[in-house]
């Protein structure tokens, strides 16, 4: 039986799928003119769930790319966390009802937590994937450009004390420079926390450090630019998640 470990990520800018160094905006690559093509192909090689970002979304603070979404949920029967933009509760109803079975939220979970509370308790709290992402383990918001003010462990913390226990972690310093992922950082946030389910972010670049994900605890991994630069191919993905 096929698990969800790898999660492929398609990252949208002005309705292409790119990927960004290090979260910048500045340093960004396309890689196709149709993200729904990308999401097809992930499908066909076994892959059941897709981390679909509007990096528009997150830097304009609102739903800018959501089309993408709803093109991708009515062609294929992926499992969708759509992120970026999301700020208010239309927003939320809008991402559901074009077909994500996760929102993904980070921004929000900072700035105004109740708020987030309150689409939990409507909604449902299985339905939020929340998102730490970090520099030097301080977490950052709007779209990376702003410092929360927290670590990621106070970050955790309050957002456990609220309910949740799906989170990812990025640690930005390493995210698309394809020089591996901070799974000592997984493993400590594991060890405080062992009963969340953690998904790990940025930096992967081959199975191995699938497998050290994996090994450390990780519910699963977000992988994007190791497979767009074919680091590693879609048959090995559909192997490990066998």
């Amino acid at each position: 039986m096929k698990t969800d470990f790898i999660i492929p990520a398609i990252d949208i800018m002005d309705g292409k799928a790119v990927r960004l160094t290090q979260g910048d905006y500045a340093r960004k690559k396309m890689y196709h003119e149709d993200p729904l093509t990308i999401a097809k192909e992930f499908e066909a090689a076994g892959i059941r769930r897709l981390h679909l970002v509007d990096l528009d979304g997150a830097k304009a603070r609102k739903l800018v790319n959501i089309n993408v979404l709803e093109k991708i949920a009515g062609q294929t029967n992926l499992t969708i966390g759509f992120g970026g933009g999301i700020t208010h509760t239309a927003a939320v109803e809008q991402v559901l009802a074009a077909g994500a079975s996760l929102v993904t939220v980070g921004s929000i979970a900072v700035t105004d937590p109740l708020l987030l509370k309150s689409w939990a308790d409507r909604f449902g709290v299985a339905r939020f994937f929340i998102g730490a992402d970090a520099l030097q383990q301080q977490v950052r918001i709007k779209g990376w450009l702003e410092d929360a003010g927290m670590d990621v462990y106070a970050f955790l913390r309050s957002m456990i004390e609220l309910g949740f226990d799906h989170f990812f972690c990025t640690d930005i310093s390493k995210d698309g420079l394809l020089q591996g992922p901070s799974v000592e950082l997984y493993g400590e946030v594991l060890k405080e926390f062992p009963y969340i389910q953690l998904v790990a972010s940025g930096g992967v670049q081959s199975l191995a450090d699938l497998q050290l994900l994996k090994d450390a605890g990780c519910s699963g991994a977000i992988v994007g630019k190791a497979i767009y630069e074919g680091n590693i191919r879609l048959d090995e993905l559909t192997a490990f998640n066998l």
